[in-house]
């Protein structure tokens, strides 16, 4: 059994109750809840299944690191699936459904594969599914692209009601450095001045350096795989590295 402390939860403003739904049960929590604690908080331990056996899972994280917690929310364009309850901050109307199970999270019956885990240990697909041929198309393949995956895919009528900023930059030259002497013949070129973060900053790193240096020798030189060509080759770029 789970239940809300009584006294804790300094982030919590329980003052303001929100109401959010899980497999279309209405829940209630409050402002500064996650979906994890939020679910805890109302006896909802268990929130999803395994992926190859089916076993019940809950949370056993408070983070990013989270394994078992992934639901799916919202509807239409607004779907997502795999979103982990540890970090979902919870609000008004959210709605969220376990994954992974069918027909139900309480009542799946893929968990009948964690009675037969002894017949199927890891990789056992690799022998299995070879005979008879023509069964694979048929008969496997789809049996394993249904089983294959945790959240349902958006579906494809659905246009995502989102709309997202996208920059972009077309430029000749584009050059990339810390020192004044790539400053200029950026300027110079009318190209696309990135002033570098690493390195100091009155002359270029050694790592944009050395970039710029295999750039023109893979523009510049010929491709060749002769033994003898290679030999002139490794002498040319000898050459041209010297400093002058």
């Amino acid at each position: 059994m789970s239940t809300r402390l009584a006294t804790g939860g300094r982030l919590l403003n329980k003052s303001k109750a929100l109401s959010f739904s899980f497999n279309g049960t209405t829940l209630k929590g409050f402002e500064g809840d996650t979906l994890a604690s939020a679910l805890l908080a109302n006896d909802q331990v268990l929130m999803g299944r395994s992926f190859k056996y089916h076993r019940p899972r809950g949370v056993v994280a408070s983070g990013s690191e989270e394994p078992n917690g992934l639901v799916q929310m919202g509807e239409g364009g607004k779907f997502e699936p795999n979103q982990r309850v540890t970090t979902t901050e919870l609000f008004e109307g959210l709605k969220a459904k376990s994954q992974n199970h069918w027909p139900s999270l309480e009542y799946d019956v893929g968990a009948l594969n964690a009675k037969l885990s002894r017949f199927m240990p890891a990789g056992f697909y690799y022998k299995m599914f070879i005979h008879p041929r023509s069964f694979w198309k048929h008969v496997y393949e789809p049996i394993i692209r249904h089983a294959a995956g945790l959240g349902a895919a958006p579906k494809a009528t659905d246009r995502d009601a989102d709309t997202y900023e996208h920059f972009y930059a077309f430029c000749d030259v584009l050059v990339i450095g810390g020192g004044d002497r790539w400053s200029s013949s950026g300027q110079s070129g009318g190209g696309l001045w990135c002033q570098g973060h690493r390195g100091r900053a009155n002359r270029p790193s050694w790592v944009v350096a050395r970039l710029w240096m295999v750039v023109r020798l893979t523009v510049s030189l010929p491709r060749t795989s002769s033994p003898r060509s290679r030999l002139n080759l490794r002498r040319w770029t000898t050459s041209q590295s010297a400093p002058v």
